[in-house]
């Protein structure tokens, strides 16, 4: 692994509970990884000490195979080799493009290979020929894009990146991810990235963290925690979906979850739960997991209907009580307090014990 954090904290004085708490993870070389939770879920504090900028109070973290934090060590931010890019850019406003880029270059580079350097990393960010400009002359994502120029410069070994497009307006910020995820591969740089917008994080990432409570609930792949949730924390927290109560019982060779929309299988065997007393469940049901069907028997009332372009997203309640969401396209335009036909169409079935807590373990996943 290129970065390999094992069982890192990082414990504030006079907190009861540490910021960061027995945190693994690993990042390959040239690969994104992006950490994504909610406000003072612990993920800033976590770049902050690979960076160098915090102390951990337990665990170690790797850079390049050596040991930068824990077990006596701790190798300080300069020494880290390691570039960061801030959400406030933090461009000096005196100094033009050409100086604020090659602020962080050594001082032993001649000033030909400075300027050279200047001239490659602002053709690979888009902005070639921008030397001689002011910041103020930039746009918002113009600006980050000089940020990130002056992180890349120096060609450290790791780039950190806190919430980079916190500024930016929405439109602006889905599609910068798009670009700076290509200029990171471009310059096959390894980065780890903080965000608290899920779609810029799937826009970005190969791999992705979920954080909760200075927890990492789950290090994976967008599909994988949208599809394979590890915990109930990360279930909730990805996409739109509830929790309805279900009933698993082993039919042959099959498990069978009973809700309220009907039956959903497996097709595969798989061993009934022992921790479900008597089969009693939560199913996760995603809204792309509900269809609008007029023909199909079971009947919901639409409670609340959001315009998203393409489609509205229903909230929707059974006959029997229950609340699910549902993605419909938009040209089922229905009102509010009608009844229309849903069925279940799910490709991923998981469950999880009945009231869990925020970090129930699932008790069974599989695909149908």
């Amino acid at each position: 692994m290129h970065i390999e954090l094992r069982q890192l904290s990082v414990h504030y004085p006079g907190r009861v509970r540490p910021a960061v708490d027995g945190v693994s993870l690993g990042l390959r070389a040239g690969d994104i990884g992006v950490l994504i939770g909610p406000s003072g879920c612990g993920k800033t504090t976590l770049l902050r000490a690979v960076a160098g900028l915090e102390p951990a109070s337990a665990g170690e973290i790797f850079i390049s195979g050596q040991r930068v934090e824990g077990a006596g060590a701790h190798v300080p931010p300069e020494r880290r080799q390691i570039g960061m890019v801030f959400q406030d850019y933090a461009l000096f406003p005196h100094l033009d493009v050409e100086r604020n880029v090659a602020f962080g270059l050594p001082r032993s580079v001649s000033r030909g290979e400075r300027k050279a350097r200047v001239a490659e990393v602002l053709e690979l960010v888009g902005l070639g020929g921008s030397e001689k400009r002011m910041p103020h002359e930039l746009s918002g994502g113009q600006q980050q894009r000089v940020a990130l120029a002056r992180a890349l410069a120096p060609r450290p070994q790791l780039l950190l990146l806190d919430e980079p497009f916190s500024n930016l307006d929405v439109d602006l910020r889905e599609r910068l991810a798009h670009e700076i995820r290509g200029i990171l591969k471009a310059a096959k740089a390894t980065a780890l990235f903080v965000t608290h917008d899920q779609l810029e994080a799937f826009a970005i990432g190969d791999v992705i963290g979920v954080m909760h409570e200075g927890h990492l609930h789950q290090w994976d792949d967008a599909y994988t925690l949208y599809h394979r949730p590890a915990t109930r924390f990360v279930a909730d927290f990805i996409g739109h979906g509830v929790f309805a109560p279900a009933t698993l019982r082993r039919v042959g060779n099959q498990v069978v979850v009973h809700t309220a929309l009907g039956a959903l299988t497996d097709g595969a065997e798989c061993p009934l739960p022992a921790a479900f007393g008597y089969g009693q469940c939560e199913v996760l049901l995603r809204a792309d997991d509900i269809v609008h069907d007029d023909d199909a028997p079971v009947k919901a009332e639409i409670l609340r209907k959001a315009f998203r372009g393409s489609e509205f997203l229903y909230t929707l309640r059974l006959k029997t009580g229950e609340t699910l969401l549902a993605h419909v396209p938009s040209h089922h335009d229905h009102h509010v307090g009608e009844w229309i036909g849903i069925r279940a169409q799910v490709d991923h079935v998981v469950t999880f014990e009945r009231e869990g807590g925020a970090a129930a373990p699932p008790m069974a996943s599989f695909a149908v």
